[in-house]
């Protein structure tokens, strides 16, 4: 019988798997590509039966089986919930593994009679279908895909989510980046990116790399990655990008000037299989407190 550490181990073990064997056939999971099927409904982030969208590392796990496997619906469950909606998976279908993680509190006692709480991390993984591997859902589980609305107003809504952050952006050069000493971000005039989408897509990059500025979430990547903080700062910002891309609904960027970098993030992966869920969560902190500045966002104009 598995112990639990057993039992955690391998739900690390087989995700970290998994996005090692897509990255080494050049697919970058939280970059999912958004096909002409696809790109008909609203983009977003996978979602629960209920509505609710998935986080961290389950939204890389998610995008990757849609991809794999052709689904175009965002929306999964569990054999379970299915079955509590009166539904059925169709015999033969596969489940795809999401993880629940969070903390208990143990209290424990010393040789001199002391107590004390100890809070112990736990994780474990769950199997979900899609809605289109399911029989007899009710109408609006298969419901035409919402359609994304006009691009101008997409990019006008995102333009406000950026705004909305206080960021200090300035244009100028060829290149975008984020600069600590200076805590501003540089982005290339607008009129060089090939499309309004492509500049929000590097300007969510660019603005994850910002929420790790020591008065924000004071990101420190050293005593887990070393001497690979760099480049997982940059898997950090293009996970944190396509989290907030597919809120906006719009397309992420692929940054082909990353690639140098995916041989230094396999290297991390396969050296410690809990990598990719601390980097994926350090990108869901980082979209979590871009969302939260938008709390005094004024109303769009009707």
């Amino acid at each position: 019988m598995k112990t639990s550490t057993q039992t955690r181990t391998d739900v690390y073990s087989r995700v970290t798997s998994k996005i090692i064997a897509d990255l080494e056939k050049g697919v970058r999971p939280w970059q999912r590509p958004w096909n002409a099927e696809q790109a008909a409904g609203r983009i977003s982030r996978p979602l629960r039966h209920n509505g609710t969208p998935y986080r961290g590392v389950n939204i890389l796990l998610l995008w990757c089986e849609a991809q794999e496997k052709g689904y175009s619906a965002p929306v999964w469950m569990t054999f379970k919930q299915a079955q509590q909606l009166g539904a059925t998976v169709r015999k033969g279908e596969h489940g795809s593994l999401v993880v629940f993680a969070d903390r208990f509190t143990k209290t424990e006692t010393d040789q001199q009679g002391q107590e004390s709480a100890r809070e112990i991390p736990f994780m474990k993984g769950f199997t979900v279908f899609n809605v289109e591997q399911i029989d007899g859902l009710p109408p609006n589980y298969h419901a035409k895909p919402q359609e994304p609305g006009e691009p101008v107003a997409r990019i006008a809504e995102a333009e406000r989510f950026f705004d909305a952050t206080g960021a200090t952006v300035q244009h100028g050069g060829n290149q975008a980046f984020y600069a600590p000493a200076r805590d501003l971000v540089q982005m290339p005039p607008r009129e060089s990116f090939k499309d309004a989408e492509s500049y929000c897509a590097i300007l969510a990059h660019e603005l994850t790399h910002w929420t790790s500025h020591p008065d924000r979430l004071a990101r420190e990547l050293g005593k887990r990655f070393g001497d690979r903080a760099y480049a997982a700062e940059e898997l950090i910002a293009e996970m944190g990008s396509a989290f907030l891309c597919a809120d906006l609904g719009i397309a992420p960027e692929v940054r082909e000037d990353h690639t140098a970098y995916l041989a230094c993030w396999l290297d991390v992966m396969k050296a410690d299989s809990r990598a990719i869920f601390a980097a994926a969560s350090q990108a869901q902190r980082a979209a979590d407190y871009l969302h939260r500045l938008q709390d005094d966002l004024p109303a769009a104009e009707a």
